[in-house]
């Protein structure tokens, strides 16, 4: 234990007789350490905190419209990093005032992509993180950020909408000019050979429309004939005239004319293809049973037994059969100009194929181009309508949950520290190279290091002897070493000072 405490002693004593090279080591340490710590800038971080989501409130079955979906990382990292962008935030920012070219800007925007880091937290929520040199810087960047985000996905989508539109009206007026240039080849083709004949479309189309009115016309005929028929056989059935009753004949009475109207409309509704079971028919049977009834107990007035009087039944199914045979005939005669027509349009189909194999072509290509500007002009329609929908409500949901903060105190470099770093590594320093050059230059403090390092007993030692004039320059030369090892201390506590100060003021 005693060697351990000489050896410490002997350390002590050579570093001691040796601190003013301490002290000039500890020196030249600490200030070119400090130089190259106020070499480094500070850098302030600027966060803030947005909310982003892709949003609509149009049907989710349209087409071309977005829906509500998430925004990744990478979109809004390279929305936001893109030169256009960070060119903006070079001239919109206080770095304006640091560039004077073209080559000034580029080299401001290549710094700047780095120190722009952005961080998902949650789905749809993003922290944006800006390092700038002074606290104002930073804040300006990432607010002017946060700006042109909203101003591109705001104005962009309603850019390219429009262009969209600009884009779909052009190819509506190319669709249009070729479909009125196919309207005109079609009506001239039909000018030429096609207007005498009858119907529209092509000779194919005209037959078959025409054979389709003859089956019609064919059935509606063959309900008329039958019609016909079965009034026929009434009025064949029925009396001219009706005689009177009980040798007196004369004005029939209300029972007996309400039995008579009965009776015309049973025989109607039979005409009209009524069966027996038909409600309106049985209905009419009731009614004619109880005016049977009240014309038998109804007298007659008037005449003699000889005179008859003119059968209404009779009358009434007279004008039902010239009605039927008038429509009989209206539908033969249609008939007839149809089988004209068919005749008239086979003829052509047969006599010149080709006239109808060219019309089938203009059609097929005026049909084309007809669903193309439908589906241009539908196309368009949804277009605007996405627009107009995007102009009146935000189609990015973007909400700044934390704006952009101003930082007070630097993220980096951690100055204090780094500076208490170089006074420790100085003062290091300067007590390492007083201590080898000890060991470089040995001298002997103790006889038993003199006896240990030759060999030979030491006899005794003499004292140093100090004159008065040698103590008054040792004790000035100890002030001087204090006072320089106190300035050494006091530069450390001013540069502490600066750095708070400007803390200060940068906040």
């Amino acid at each position: 234990m005693n060697g351990i405490y000489d050896e410490v002693r002997v350390a002590l004593h050579a570093i001691w007789t040796r601190r003013w090279l301490a002290l000039v080591v500890a020196w030249g340490v600490c200030v070119l350490g400090w130089l190259v710590v106020a070499q480094i800038s500070n850098r302030y971080e600027s966060t803030a905190r947005v909310f982003v989501q892709m949003q609509t409130i149009l049907p989710s079955g349209m087409d071309g419209v977005p829906q509500s979906v998430p925004m990744s990382v990478d979109t809004i990292r390279t929305t936001l990093i893109s030169a256009v962008n960070l060119e903006k935030v070079v001239r919109g920012t206080d770095l304006a005032n640091t560039v004077s070219s073209d080559r000034d800007v580029a080299d401001r925007v290549a710094a700047l992509a780095p120190n722009i880091k952005i961080a998902s937290q949650q789905d749809n929520l993003f922290q944006i993180t800006t390092t700038a040199a002074s606290p104002k810087l930073a804040r300006q960047i990432t607010q002017k950020l946060i700006d042109l985000f909203v101003e591109q996905n705001l104005a962009g989508d309603r850019s390219k909408t429009t262009q969209s539109l600009t884009f779909l009206d052009q190819q509506l007026a190319a669709r249009q000019k070729q479909l009125s240039d196919a309207e005109t080849k079609r009506a001239d083709f039909q000018n030429r050979y096609l207007g005498a004949l009858p119907g529209t479309g092509s000779v194919s189309d005209r037959i078959g429309a025409s054979r389709s009115q003859m089956s019609q016309v064919d059935a509606d005929l063959a309900a008329a004939q039958s019609s016909l028929a079965a009034v026929q056989g009434q009025l064949a059935g029925t009396p001219a005239t009706v005689a009177g009753a009980g040798g007196v004949a004369g004005a029939a009475g209300p029972a007996r004319a309400r039995l008579q109207a009965i009776q015309g409309q049973l025989a109607d509704a039979r005409a009209r293809g009524y069966t027996e079971n038909h409600p309106d028919v049985v209905a009419l049977k009731s009614q004619l049973a109880a005016a049977t009834a009240a014309a038998r107990s109804e007298p007659l007035s008037g005449g003699s037994a000889g005179n008859s009087a003119q059968n209404p039944l009779y009358t009434s199914l007279q004008s039902m059969a010239a009605d039927r045979q008038a429509t009989v005939a209206s539908l033969r005669m249609r008939k007839g100009q149809l089988q004209g027509d068919l005749d008239l349009l086979n003829s052509k189909l047969s006599g010149d194929p080709e006239v109808a194999a060219e019309q089938g072509s203009i059609d097929r290509d005026y049909q084309v181009l007809k669903d193309q500007y439908d589906a241009l002009l539908r196309q368009r329609e949804q277009t605007a309508l996405v627009g107009q929908a995007q102009s009146q409500t935000d189609h990015v949901k973007f909400s700044v949950i934390d704006p952009p903060t101003t930082p007070r105190t630097p993220s980096a470099p951690n100055r204090m520290l780094l500076l208490s770093g170089v006074l420790v590594a100085g003062l290091a320093a300067g007590i390492g190279a007083a201590f080898a050059m000890g060991q470089l230059r040995s001298t002997f403090a103790t006889t038993a290091r003199l006896e240990k390092a030759a060999g030979m007993p030491v006899i005794g030692s003499i004292g140093e002897v100090v004159t008065r004039v040698q103590a008054s320059q040792r004790r000035r030369k100890l002030k001087m070493f204090l006072g320089g090892t106190a300035a050494l201390g006091a530069a450390y506590v001013l540069l502490l000072g600066v750095e708070i100060l400007q803390r200060g003021l940068a906040a």
